[in-house]
């Protein structure tokens, strides 16, 4: 663990009372402009001196308390929209609207290509609107396209449907990258990273549990089960869009809830960071930096990789169940332990690289148990329910990785243009593996699937090499700088808010 990561103690005390206002430098100021949180430091210099000293410990339950629900909620809700489709192709979707062939796997993928394609206009917009109502507003309309998804009558309606969907849905991990990076020091932010993307696995067993109950609720024969689904969750997602919107502040020094002693004393605490909380001007040569910058390129391959099983998880998981002689409901209630799984390895993952770092590791941790699973689903014979469900279970461990690449750009990308593009690459890239997923079950495979098995053993392997050589990347880097980690001690200093890149600060220390 890098010096940058350790904790800076219980208590805050911010002493301003000799520090009088003073310009940004020169070269801060050539560096793309000072950050928002300097401006409030520097206007609260007074208004701060001899305040009560800040425990830090109890802020940061405040913050918790404040922030991490809300994020918590738009995440779960986002997996949830999307897995709805996997349940209702059980539920008779694809005999009610007339899906043939690779129909189905068709409109699954076109849900991230909308996702995908957006995530070039995501950049600006995160640039230049605050991320927090941005997700909110976002959010909102996602739930408005989940619920007309219950009118569709054919392949062509629920394919527009879901292609805004995933339009809509395409600044969830950006935005919840960027607000977390606004609010904890970098190894705070992987166990928050962790808990809101405990989402994904409540998703998977409410998605299950959701199925099994609207199985049973048919208004009339027009208005069959898995279309009140649809229609439900999706008024159930507008509604907590519209309390993001309202609720979550766009930056620290926004908050209501916070005292100015506590906005000073939480600026101060992840000053350390160096990758800044609010600029709003746009830098095409932090895009062009990005675009060069190797450490994307090795994130990128690496969540490709790492989404294509997460691909085959989201979309046919509980096909897969039910071609081993379940039942629509039993295939529904018995694909919810995958949702555990993803639960203990996020919380895992989390915890361990809070107390230990080695983010590296801990993705191995989580990968290699998805290749035996992907081995057991891919080599036993259907008669052996017990062992391929074991595999299907398994391949779910995938999904906590993510979480850790999400952290990687919050901790290890600076320059608010650069960080904008950097979440989009993730997201982007895990649009692309879930493209390639559901395309990796075809019709003509069916029922075994097994080309689409082998490939989840494939890309994890792959997927393993490319973040042990990041690991790598990340180490040679620090050692090439040599210098030592920040400290709190400068948090009053424009330098420490000058907006500049990774590459551009010489100070800045990589997290692995």
């Amino acid at each position: 663990m890098s010096s940058s990561e350790k904790g800076s103690g219980k208590d805050a005390v911010v002493d301003t009372s000799s520090q009088n206002s003073v310009p940004p430098p020169d070269h801060v100021s050539e560096s793309g402009g000072i950050d928002a949180a300097w401006k409030f430091l520097d206007a609260h210099r007074e208004d701060v001196a001899g305040a009560t000293p800040i425990d830090i410990n109890r802020l940061r339950w405040k913050i918790d308390f404040h922030i991490v629900p809300i994020m918590f909620c738009c995440y779960t809700v986002q997996f949830l929209d999307k897995v709805i489709l996997n349940y209702a192709a059980v539920m008779g979707l694809n005999k009610d609207l007339n899906l043939t062939g690779n129909d189905f796997s068709n409109i699954a993928t076109f849900l991230f290509v909308g996702l995908l394609v957006f995530e070039i206009p995501n950049i600006f917009f995160l640039q230049y609107f605050p991320a927090a109502k941005w997700l909110g507003a976002n959010v909102l309309l996602w739930g408005v396209a989940t619920a007309s998804g219950a009118a569709a009558k054919n392949y062509q309606t629920l394919l527009v449907s879901r292609v805004f969907l995933g339009i809509f849905e395409a600044t969830i991990g950006p935005s919840l990258i960027l607000i977390s990076s606004q609010w904890y020091t970098k190894s705070e932010q992987a166990p928050r990273f962790s808990f809101w993307y405990l989402g994904l696995g409540l998703g998977q067993i409410l998605g299950g549990a959701i199925s099994y109950g609207f199985q049973g609720v048919d208004a009339n024969a027009s208005f069959v089960g898995w279309r009140i689904m649809f229609l439900t969750l999706g008024l159930i997602t507008s509604l907590i869009g519209a309390c993001t919107f309202l609720f979550l502040p766009d930056t620290p020094m926004q908050a209501r809830w916070l005292s100015d002693a506590e906005k000073v004393a939480l600026l101060k605490h992840v000053s350390v960071n160096q990758t800044g909380i609010d600029n709003k001007k746009f830098r095409l040569k932090e895009i062009i930096e990005g675009i060069m910058d190797p450490q994307l390129l090795l994130i990128l391959l690496s969540v490709i990789l790492l989404s294509v099983s997460s691909g085959v998880v989201t979309t046919y998981s509980a096909t897969l169940i039910r071609n081993l002689g379940y039942q629509p409901k039993q295939a529904a209630l018995m694909n919810m332990p995958s949702g555990a799984v993803s639960i203990f390895f996020t919380l895992l993952v989390g915890y361990g690289v809070r107390k230990n770092s080695h983010r590296w590791a801990w993705i191995l941790a989580c990968i290699f148990p998805a290749i035996i699973g992907g081995a057991l689903m891919s080599f036993l014979p259907s008669s052996n329910k017990n062992g391929v469900l074991a595999g299907i279970y398994l391949v779910n461990a995938v999904v906590a990785p993510l979480a850790v690449f999400y952290n990687w750009v919050a901790a290890n990308v600076g320059g608010s243009t650069k960080r904008a593009f950097a979440a989009a690459v993730v997201s982007g890239s895990f649009s692309i593996g879930n493209i390639i997923g559901p395309q990796t079950f075809q019709a003509r495979d069916a029922p075994d699937f097994r080309p689409a098995k082998i490939a989840v053993m494939g890309t994890q392997a792959g997927c393993a090499l490319t973040t042990f050589l990041l690991f790598v990347y990340y180490v040679w880097q620090n050692k090439k700088r040599n210098v030592a980690a920040e400290t709190e001690d400068a948090f009053l200093s424009p330098e420490a808010w000058a907006r500049m890149t990774d590459k551009e600060n010489k100070r800045f220390r990589y997290s692995y």
